[in-house]
């Protein structure tokens, strides 16, 4: 190879890998931002969510997100759009934090029925017979 056919090599392959650093970069960046802004959301829950509730029902509630995030989640969203919406007038306590989770235990139970066909069972039991 000649060396004006090895520099053209070179010069793509490191504009090639330039505009890839450049995009990992810019994806870097959106990351960090998005990364920011959940912080920053996080941020203002915690403190809507200090502001209305009292020490015992943080408490609880922190307890309750050890054991089921998701239901906890439901609860502090709904405290937050009930603080935002001006419906909390002061500090919620540990009563009215258990009398809010009942209300979302109530709409999120799930129901589970079990179905026996006893004729289909007996008609196998009885071909296994003969």
């Amino acid at each position: 190879m000649a060396d004006p056919e090895l520099e053209a090599i070179r010069a793509r392959r490191m504009a090639e890998l330039q505009r890839q650093s450049g995009m990992s970069n810019s994806n870097h960046r959106s990351k960090e931002e998005t990364e920011q802004k959940l912080q920053q959301q996080e941020e203002l829950r915690n403190s809507i969510l200090s502001q209305v509730l009292d020490q015992s029902a943080r408490a609880r509630l922190n307890t309750i997100a050890v054991a089921k995030p998701e239901k906890a989640k439901m609860v502090e969203s709904m405290l937050c759009q009930m603080a935002t919406s001006g419906q909390i007038a002061g500090k919620l306590s540990e009563n009215h934090l258990i009398s809010l989770l009942e209300q979302v235990s109530e709409q999120t139970q799930r129901k589970t029925t079990v179905k026996f066909d006893r004729r289909r069972v007996q008609m196998d039991d009885s071909d296994d017979d003969y």
